[in-house]
């Protein structure tokens, strides 16, 4: 099995003072430039994909730079500049809109030509519901039936237009064949989408959706991320993963390399040493997992690390998968388009 190697690239690094050892000035970390700069490193390094992180209410630290552009923004930017890496931003399922999400995502993988993702997580900051003016969510039964039907939304407005549906008849005037477009007529008991979208069918279909082992149900998503104190544990829930309909799974791990100071605990495995430590740990995961999204304590220093010495390790051992360019990130992870549900019924319909 060959592992797809994700990178986590919010702000400076999971640990709580990589402000003070990031490789530029504190002002320079809400920059483009710096998102660039990081996921350039990371695309020619041979990552898979990077993931940006997201909250309305980012957490200051021990007094460091506080603050955070919006993760879809940010896969965006960096869109044009990049040709091989997948650009999987964090959107909440709690509050924002189904709609709003699906056309932002649907247009992120237009602006990567078939290379977006999408990280389906809950909002547990209560303070986020106050900052949109939504009602809080607080029964747990109530955060996972909006995570469900989010979801479910966003993917029936991404089959919404058929694949063809475009027509861009100029001698004619006709641009859209309206029968080729479909009302998604959902009804939760939050509220209610009638569709079709504003943005065409993306590129790839369906987005890759990534879901947290435990909260999304794996026949719901593409990847589901799982996490674990000791390699067996991962090896463990993988295998329930797995066992209960998952695609593909992906391990969650904190990594502090050479000099770095590893993060306080956050639930998910941990590596703090030297690299040749790291490549045998993943060398162990690859007969259990589909791929590891890593999540550097300090940015500015594991990544050249990462990018230097493990990943050309995991190559040449044959442990690694490399992206190529002109694939998609479904392609890439090896992942079938998926059928537009609506054009399968309108034709089942049609041969009756």
């Amino acid at each position: 099995m060959s592992l797809h190697l994700g990178i986590e690239l919010d702000g400076e690094g999971t640990h709580p003072e990589a402000w003070r050892r990031a490789a530029h000035t504190p002002d320079r970390l809400l920059t483009g430039r710096t998102v660039a700069d990081r996921v350039a490193a990371a695309e020619n390094a041979g990552f898979t994909f990077a993931s940006f992180d997201d909250s309305l209410l980012p957490p200051g630290a021990d007094g460091g730079p506080a603050g955070r552009i919006d993760a879809v923004n940010r896969a965006a930017f960096v869109a044009a500049t990049t040709s091989t890496i997948g650009l999987v931003p964090v959107v909440g399922t709690t509050y924002a809109e189904p709609f709003h999400t699906s056309s932002q995502l649907a247009t992120l993988d237009y602006a990567s030509r078939g290379r977006g993702g999408w990280i389906a997580a809950r909002d547990t900051d209560q303070r986020v519901a106050g900052a949109l003016g939504r009602t809080e969510v607080t029964a747990p039964a109530d955060v996972a039936r909006e995570e469900r039907d989010a979801i479910a939304v966003v993917r029936d407005l991404w089959d919404s237009w058929e694949d063809d549906a475009v027509i861009r008849d100029y001698a004619t005037g006709r641009f859209v064949d309206r029968d080729r477009l479909h009302y998604i007529d959902f009804q939760g008991d939050a509220y209610s989408v009638k569709g079709p979208a504003i943005v065409p069918r993306p590129p790839q279909g369906q987005l890759v959706v990534f879901g947290f082992d435990g909260q999304t149900d794996p026949s719901e998503v593409d990847v589901v991320l799982v996490s674990g104190a000791t390699a067996g544990d991962i090896a463990d829930e993988a295998a329930r993963a797995k066992d209960s309909g998952a695609t593909l799974v992906f391990a969650e791990l904190d990594v502090a390399l050479g000099a770095a100071t590893p993060a306080p605990s956050s639930g998910r495995l941990s590596f703090a040493g030297e690299a040749t430590g790291l490549v045998d740990l993943l060398r162990a995961l690859d007969s259990h997992v589909d791929g590891v999204r890593l999540h550097p304590a300090v940015v500015d220093e594991d990544l050249p690390v990462l990018a230097r010495y493990v990943i050309p390790a995991l190559l040449r051992a044959g442990v690694a998968h490399r992206p190529v360019p002109g694939s998609t990130l479904r392609s890439t992870l090896g992942l079938d388009r998926p059928v537009n549900r609506f054009r399968a019924e309108r034709l089942e319909e049609s041969s009756r």
